[in-house]
C-alpha cells in the first residue's frame, strides 16, 4: 500500500524528536517513556485496572520495560490505557511528588506521539519503528513565563499572553493554529505542541484546512474523517 511521503517524513520528525533531548526530560528519558508507552498495552496490571471497579484497586506490578521509577512507570500506563478514568485527585497526588507538571506536560506530548506513530503502523500491518537510540544532550528548560491556570489541571498558555518574557518556542507553537484548548493543553511545554500538530497536520489535517469544505486534501472526505474521529474518540471516551 502506498503511503504519502508527507506521512512518512512526518514519522521521522517524531523519531528524531523522540531521540533527542527536551524540554524537561533527556533523551533516554524520553525514550523510556515510549517504551513505557508500547509495554502498557500488554501489561497484565494494567488490563486488571481497566476491569476492575475503581482505578485504584490494587492490580499488581506493571510489565515495565525500562528503568524509569515504578511511580513513573505508573503515570505513562494509567495515561495509555485508563485515561478516561484519571482524576483531579490522582493528578493533585502524582503531581510535583512523582513528576513536576512540565515534566508531566511532556510526558503526556511523548505518549501521544509515540501512539500515534505506532497505531498507524498497527493499522497497515506494518511492523513498529524501532525507537531510536537516544543523543547526547541536556533539557533546555526554557519557562514559559505567560503560563496561567486557566481551568485545566496544568496551566496553559493563552496566545494572547505571550510576551517578550516567553521563549521562541512559545510563539512558534501558535504559528498557524488558534489558541484552541486542543492547542492549548500541552502549552506549558511548547515544543510538545509544535512536536504533536506536526504530527496532527499529516494525520488529520492542518488548521487551515478544518474548514475549507469546498476542498477536499486527503483519499476520504471530511465528512468521513469526522466520522472516524468522532467514533474513535467515543470508543475512547474522550471527552473532547
Amino acid at each position: 500500500m502506498a503511503i504519502r511521503k508527507d506521512l512518512t517524513e512526518a514519522h521521522d520528525r517524531a523519531w528524531d524528536r523522540l531521540g533527542r533531548a527536551g524540554t524537561w526530560l533527556n533523551s533516554a528519558e524520553k525514550v523510556s517513556i515510549a517504551e513505557e508507552t508500547r509495554s502498557a498495552l500488554a501489561c497484565i496490571a494494567c488490563a486488571n485496572r481497566k476491569e476492575a471497579l475503581t482505578p485504584e484497586a490494587n492490580v499488581g506490578v506493571h510489565n515495565s520495560a525500562s528503568d524509569l521509577h515504578p511511580d513513573w512507570v505508573d503515570v505513562i500506563h494509567r495515561i495509555t490505557t485508563d485515561a478516561n478514568r484519571l482524576t483531579k485527585r490522582w493528578f493533585d497526588r502524582v503531581v510535583p511528588e512523582v513528576l513536576s507538571t512540565e515534566k508531566y506536560v511532556e510526558t503526556i506530548g511523548i505518549i501521544a506521539e509515540t501512539i500515534a506513530v505506532d497505531r498507524f503502523h498497527v493499522a497497515l500491518g506494518l511492523p513498529l519503528r524501532n525507537l531510536p537510540i537516544p543523543k547526547p544532550g541536556e533539557p533546555s528548560r526554557e519557562s514559559v513565563a505567560s503560563a496561567r491556570e486557566a481551568g485545566a489541571w496544568v496551566p496553559m498558555v493563552n496566545p494572547d499572553d505571550l510576551s517578550d518574557a516567553d521563549p521562541a518556542a512559545a510563539y512558534a507553537m501558535y504559528e498557524g493554529r488558534g489558541g484552541a484548548n486542543i492547542h492549548r493543553a500541552l502549552s506549558l511545554v511548547p515544543a510538545c505542541v509544535s512536536g504533536f500538530f506536526d504530527l496532527d497536520d499529516a494525520m488529520y489535517l492542518p488548521d487551515a484546512m478544518l474548514r475549507r469544505f469546498d476542498i477536499e486534501p486527503r483519499a476520504i472526505s471530511h465528512s468521513q474523517i469526522e466520522l472516524l474521529a468522532a467514533r474513535v474518540s467515543a470508543l475512547n471516551r474522550c471527552l473532547y
